[in-house]
């Protein structure tokens, strides 16, 4: 099975916008470390929003 290629454009950006990293560092991440990523900072901006 392959990973939807809308999918990783979206965690391309999610994770560049919020993190800064370039896209070469992004696409070395395996998928599980990726989506790792995304996870976790869906969480900071959940509790920030919580927060202000």
């Amino acid at each position: 099975m392959t990973y939807a290629t809308d999918r990783l454009h979206e965690e391309i950006a999610y994770v560049a916008y919020h993190f800064h990293w370039d896209l070469e560092t992004i696409l070395d991440l395996e998928h599980h470390d990726r989506r790792g990523y995304t996870d976790r900072i869906g969480s900071f901006v959940a509790r920030a929003g919580a927060e202000g």
